[in-house]
């Protein structure tokens, strides 16, 4: 698993920039994503949509905030979110996996799940879990420790996080 504190690179770099990047490396490597958004709660969508042209790389996003939406949409299993807890790599793997199973016209899918805070269990907080799929290759998961600390900050910062994610998997 890549484990990542943000590339200094990265980090003046807005979801939309990047949004606009990648959606310029999916059409010239004529990729199809989906996403499956928890604690970004659609804000990746949100960024990719705002790029023009991003209909023709962009397939939707499934935002799946609460445990039983991870079960009904995703077909996440009430066993493995008990053993693994929803914001866990293992649940990001597998929200990756099944939204890009139910989406036949994408070619890749990533996911997010993590804990923005406040209240969460001081060894978790601040962390979030990525996983990017591309068709026939082998699932790519990442753990990330972010760096702001206000919950607002931290959904940006995962945002960006995964959009460069899906940028570097290309």
């Amino acid at each position: 698993m890549i484990m990542s504190e943000s590339d200094p690179s990265d980090e003046a770099a807005s979801p939309s920039s990047i949004a606009a990047k990648l959606v310029s490396q999916l059409n010239q490597s004529q990729q199809r994503l989906i996403l499956a958004e928890s604690c970004t709660c659609g804000a990746a969508a949100a960024a990719i949509g705002g790029v023009p042209g991003a209909s023709n790389v962009f397939c939707g996003s499934a935002v799946t905030y609460r445990e039983t939406t991870k079960q009904a949409w995703l077909g996440v299993s009430e066993a493995d979110l008990k053993q693994h807890t929803a914001e866990s790599q293992a649940i990001t793997n597998a929200m990756a996996t099944s939204v890009l199973q139910r989406t036949p016209d994408a070619t890749m899918s990533a996911a997010i799940t993590g804990h923005l805070g406040p209240d969460a269990p001081p060894e978790v907080d601040g962390v979030v879990f990525i996983a990017v799929l591309r068709r026939g290759y082998e699932l790519e998961p990442r753990r990330v420790v972010l760096r702001s600390f206000a919950r607002l900050d931290r959904q940006t910062e995962a945002t960006a996080e995964l959009l460069v994610a899906i940028h570097r998997s290309l």
